[in-house]
């Protein structure tokens, strides 16, 4: 049984054709990290595929609707867990602006 990671070069070269693929489509300013991100806390959540093959369907078959929802998810659960002196700046200028 092989075992995928992210140092497999075949892996990284799928992240970024599929990275390539949604930049042109939908998502211009997505980064391999989120991908390589998504795919690690989402779709193989519970381990890594057990071939090549199944590791590389599974990130072509990763969709612009299911990322902006983990990055979406994941920025409210980050905002969270941190105080409120780091929000500070976007506190001030949304009272600047609707003044």
């Amino acid at each position: 049984m092989e075992k995928i990671d992210f140092e497999n070069r075949q892996i990284q070269l799928s992240i970024v054709l599929k990275l390539h693929q949604l930049q042109r489509n939908d998502l211009n300013r997505l980064l391999y990290e989120h991908i390589e991100e998504y795919l690690e806390h989402v779709v193989w959540k519970k381990g890594f595929p057990a071939t090549l093959h199944e590791a590389v369907n599974d990130i072509l078959k990763v969709d612009a609707a299911s990322v902006i929802q983990y990055l979406t998810s994941s920025a409210i659960v980050e905002g969270y867990y941190r105080p409120l002196s780091e929000f500070t700046n976007l506190i001030n200028k949304g009272g600047k602006e609707s003044e």
